[in-house]
């Protein structure tokens, strides 16, 4: 069974990469209750050669599935099921719902006051980082500029505790850009929503800036819980392996 020429439902397809094929794939079965909690998933080998995928895609898969928190890996002994339901992401040490509940607190307030106390530095230093996030292909690279970006507004508010805050959960949101880049296909969405935060900034406008900043962790949420929560309208693969 070869996966990697998937592609989405729905009225606005979009292309599936192989990892995503092969985590739709694993969910779907765990779900499903093909494999049941406490069972142990196939080997890695036995699942590459069963789904035609490479290694590397698959250990992403597989590292998807633990950060839905439906499986958990054992080192020396293998993956096992944990959960049959997504609840709650997990970025590093935090879920995702403790994750935006204090962006929401921290960020959105941050860049009002990023608007009203920005320098001609700050601003030059955001301009050209989204620059560079908008040309950039690689989403690793990508990643890392996201969190940059989000450090900068925090540092354009003048406050060295709002960056401290942001340097705490730097990781994380990492973690999570990936996750929602890989998943969710967010990185063009966030790239405008990054450029109207910016704009709000450079026309000094908190009310702007305040809701730009609304806006882009909205749409965090949003694509969070499709991902979590996603509208299955297709039925269930039948015949296909013993994933």
């Amino acid at each position: 069974m070869n996966l990697s020429d998937s592609q989405t439902g729905g009225p606005v397809p979009r292309r599936v990469s192989a990892m995503e094929a092969v985590l739709d794939h694993l969910r779907g079965a765990i779900e499903r209750g093909r494999y049941a909690i406490g069972d142990k998933l196939p080997s890695e080998a036995e699942l590459c050669r069963t789904l035609e995928v490479s290694r590397p895609v698959l250990r992403e898969a597989l590292r998807a599935l633990q950060t839905m928190g439906l499986t958990v890996s054992r080192t020396g002994k293998g993956t096992f099921v944990v959960a049959n339901t997504v609840e709650d992401p997990t970025f590093g040490d935090y879920a995702a719902s403790d994750l935006l509940e204090v962006r929401r607190h921290i960020e959105i307030p941050v860049a009002g006051y990023a608007a009203l106390r920005r320098t001609p530095e700050n601003l030059d230093h955001l301009a050209h980082l989204l620059d560079r996030m908008e040309r950039e292909t690689d989403t690793t690279a990508w990643v890392a500029m996201d969190t940059l970006f989000h450090l900068a507004v925090a540092e354009a508010a003048q406050n060295p505790v709002f960056r401290r805050v942001i340097e705490e959960i730097r990781d994380a949101l990492a973690r999570q850009s990936a996750f929602l880049n890989e998943l969710g296909g967010r990185r063009e969405q966030s790239n405008r929503e990054h450029r109207a935060i910016v704009e709000a900034l450079a026309d000094g406008s908190e009310h702007d800036a305040v809701e730009a900043m609304s806006h882009h962790l909205d749409r965090v949420e949003t694509t969070l819980t499709d991902i979590v929560r996603p509208q299955r309208t297709d039925p269930p693969m039948e015949g296909g392996p013993e994933a």
